[in-house]
């Protein structure tokens, strides 16, 4: 037959690139393209995306499942799963089994569509995810702002004249909570139509060099520099208060209010920035034409992350640019409906065993899980689930989190790899490979910086009894519930609970019809494809199950677009959909209990007493610790694939030329690096991008592990920087992690 062609959206970052797979007889990828005909991403691919052929064969991922370290059938897994979790519920209870949801899930279909199936199934509250090591902060604030923690406003990057970005790093990262393929040419374009693009900062990064304007900012302080930058629009009259958001802003006489003792004079010793530079960065953004404020992981994994984010959609609303074009837009995905049914937006329904820290969106901070875990009494975490994720490397204080990982009575994990996680899980589920599994962006579509959609088939077929991602999971949560019964029931009780939902809610576009006639127009292929269909179908561009036009659109993509079903998206897209640049949406958004933006809301204006006691108490630690991002990286999934880990070592400890000399050390040398948490060794160096009394490691890193099975990440361990993170330091809004700003002591290690 010889090599054939496949297409696919790119599963590894949150760019959605497309890519253009060649494939041989035997079902190997042996070259991966940019897909020079989807339409959001026009061919672009970065080194990550180019490798995906490695990862895919891999020959360490696991083929099939592991039962106390050796292999074993899937029937037997799974009834070792069922048997061992039932016996944990008889003995302690069901809030004795918990459930960590990593960061991979995001770029799956399977994952959103299975992972709540599976929590539900277990009627815990114990439920852990990587989001509040990375974006916790950011659904709190939207939650508060706009009644919905999803509806995360993201910068129209192709229509804006001005970019002001805090604690991102896309030329690394490729974005985040912004997905945006070829970020960089993106930035380069604003650049190109005479905009302007400010960074601010730790480090002169890649994306900082790129940019206008570069300003230094001491880590951890964004909320003091964002705050300023608030009074200065309020005392200088600069607010927008007219156009598209009139009448629809709640709270800003208690903001202006609250931003008085923030002024530019008063924050410069703390943050680095000089006032006059504050000052003239608020004019700018508030003069020009389009303008969006973005802040990323830098500043949510921080002490005041919740009021980072917060603040950055304060901006962007006080400057009249939140839900207009060229400003910052909500995104929205053909997935979703328009007509759902949504509650006011709270945190606090119930509170962890041990710290008694606030449930938020469902979820307990992955800081607290080591607690959960170790401490004895009424509902201790005996049994854990663990879904994509390697919190043994990612969460803070990691190496406590990994001591305890071994003292569970039972642990099942769904992962490709025996990683620094999984080598502790008593069953271990490996999904297929990339090749094999179909895709869908159902999280990150609704983070893009354009409306799009790509369904990508398995390019790949599953060999005789090979479960697929969505049935192991699909099994687990039968499983988890003590029921041994056929996956399918599951999908078909959730088909069966949408529909009937769908049919009696105002606004939805099937209402008043049968659910039975509806799931018999369904998609004829997997049951996960169904419930694909039937979401688009319901969707904004959907056919309404027939109910709306044949399917029609305008040029470039237009809110006109309509009759969107999957076979459609599948046989007739397969490059991918664009659906149009971001259109404004608020009154489709918005859903707090006003009606209307909540400018100021209460919890965060509580919290800005805590930002208030800052500024007026002792000054900030000496050293402090940053992560960083490297390109050919994410976060430790892809450090046993060759092509990415070749060349000079990149897991150094960044330090400014002025610490290093302070220290005597020089490039090579290695630095002890000691917190409250614990202390690390690591290869120095110095480096004026990054400014003095900060010190940066890069995150994923500590692949040194007995017990696990990645040769090639073995053989390029890095050290851990969650090794001095402290898990008892977290952003009290969100219980997000601080990852950044952490206080460290430094000394040359003889």
């Amino acid at each position: 037959m010889g090599d054939r062609t496949a297409f696919r959206t790119c599963p590894l970052c949150e760019a959605l690139c497309g890519l253009e797979l060649t494939l041989d007889e035997a079902g190997a990828v042996t070259r991966v393209r940019g897909d020079g005909k989807d339409p959001f991403s026009k061919g672009y691919i970065c080194p990550k995306g180019a490798t995906l052929g490695s990862l895919d064969g891999d020959p360490d991922r696991l083929a099939e499942p592991l039962v106390a370290g050796e292999a074993s059938g899937w029937d037997e897994a799974f009834e070792t799963v069922g048997r061992r979790l039932a016996e944990v519920v008889a003995r302690h209870g069901r809030d004795a089994v918990a459930v960590y949801i990593g960061n991979p899930t995001a770029h799956s279909i399977a994952g959103p569509l299975y992972g709540s199936a599976i929590v539900k199934a277990l009627g815990t509250r114990n439920l852990f995810t990587a989001s509040t090591a990375d974006q916790m902060p950011k659904h709190v604030a939207c939650g508060h702002m706009f009644g919905d923690p999803l509806a995360i406003p993201v910068p129209d990057l192709d229509r804006t004249g001005h970019l002001l970005m805090l604690g991102a790093n896309p030329l690394e990262s490729n974005g985040s909570l912004a997905s945006a393929p070829d970020f960089p040419g993106r930035l380069k374009a604003i650049r190109a139509r005479g905009g302007k693009i400010t960074v601010v900062d730790p480090r002169r990064t890649r994306t900082a060099a790129l940019a206008d304007e570069h300003l230094f900012i001491r880590p951890g302080t964004d909320a003091f520099f964002l705050m300023a930058l608030v009074h200065t629009l309020f005392a200088e009259e600069l607010v927008s208060s007219a156009g598209h958001l009139a009448g629809r802003v709640n709270g800003l006489d208690d903001l202006r209010a609250l931003a008085v003792d923030f002024a530019p004079e008063d924050v410069a010793a703390v943050t680095g920035v000089p006032a006059a530079t504050i000052r003239r960065t608020a004019r700018e953004l508030a003069a020009a034409e389009r303008a969006a404020v973005y802040g990323r992981i830098g500043t949510c994994t921080q002490a005041y992350g919740t009021l980072n984010s917060w603040l950055v959609d304060v901006l962007n609303t006080l400057t009249g640019n939140l839900d207009r074009p060229g400003g910052a837009m909500f995104p929205r995905p053909a997935h979703a409906p328009v007509y759902r049914r949504k509650k006011p937006f709270t945190t606090g329904r119930w509170r962890s065993r041990v710290r008694g820290l606030p449930e938020v969106n469902g979820e307990l901070p992955v800081a607290t899980l080591a607690d959960e875990i170790e401490t004895p009494g009424e509902g201790q975490v005996r049994a854990l689930i663990t879904i994509g994720g390697n919190p043994a490397l990612s969460a803070p204080n990691a190496a406590r989190l990994d001591r305890a990982l071994g003292g569970l009575e039972f642990m099942v994990s769904v992962d490709p790899y025996l990683n620094e996680t999984t080598r502790h899980a008593h069953v271990v589920l490996p999904p297929p490979r990339p090749a094999q599994t179909p895709h869908y962006d159902i999280a990150l579509t609704g983070l893009a910086v354009r409306d799009y959609a790509r369904y990508s088939p398995p390019a790949v077929p599953l060999p005789d009894g090979r479960p697929g991602e969505a049935e192991i999971l699909a099994r687990l949560a039968m499983a988890a519930s003590g029921t041994d019964g056929d996956p399918a029931l599951l999908d078909e009780m959730i088909i069966k609970a949408t529909l009937e939902k769908a049919v009696a809610l105002p606004g939805s576009p099937v209402l008043g019809r049968e659910p039975d006639e509806l799931r018999k127009m369904l998609d004829t292929g997997t049951l996960t494809e169904q419930r694909l269909d039937m979401m688009l179908r319901l969707g904004p561009y959907g056919d309404a199950f027939g109910g709306e036009p044949a399917l029609r659109e305008e040029p470039g993509g237009a809110s006109g677009f309509t009759g969107l079903t999957l076979a459609r998206l599948r046989t007739e897209y397969p490059h991918g959909l664009d659906l149009g640049a971001l259109r404004p949406r608020l009154d489709e958004v918005l859903c707090t209990t006003s009606g209307r933006i909540e400018l100021c809301p209460s919890t965060c204006a509580a919290d800005v007493d805590r930002l208030r006691s800052a500024l007026r108490g002792p000054a900030a630690p000496g050293m402090v610790l940053i992560g960083r991002r490297h390109l050919r990286s994410n976060n430790s999934w892809l450090h046993n694939v060759p092509e990415l880990v070749r060349g000079s070592n990149t897991c150094t400890l960044q330090l400014n030329p002025a610490d290093a000399e302070r220290l005597g050390v020089a490039a090579g040398d290695t630095v002890r690096v000691t917190s409250r948490a614990g202390s690390l060794e690591a290869v120095a160096e110095p480096t004026d991008t990054i400014m003095a009394g900060v010190v940066s490691l890069p995150h994923g890193w500590g692949h040194d592990r007995p017990g696990t099975r990645t040769r090639v990440a073995s053989l390029h361990a890095g050290v851990n920087v969650n090794a001095v993170t402290d898990e008892q330091e977290i952003d009290p809004l969100s219980g997000n992690a601080v990852l950044n700003g952490v206080p460290v002591t430094l000394e040359a290690a003889r």
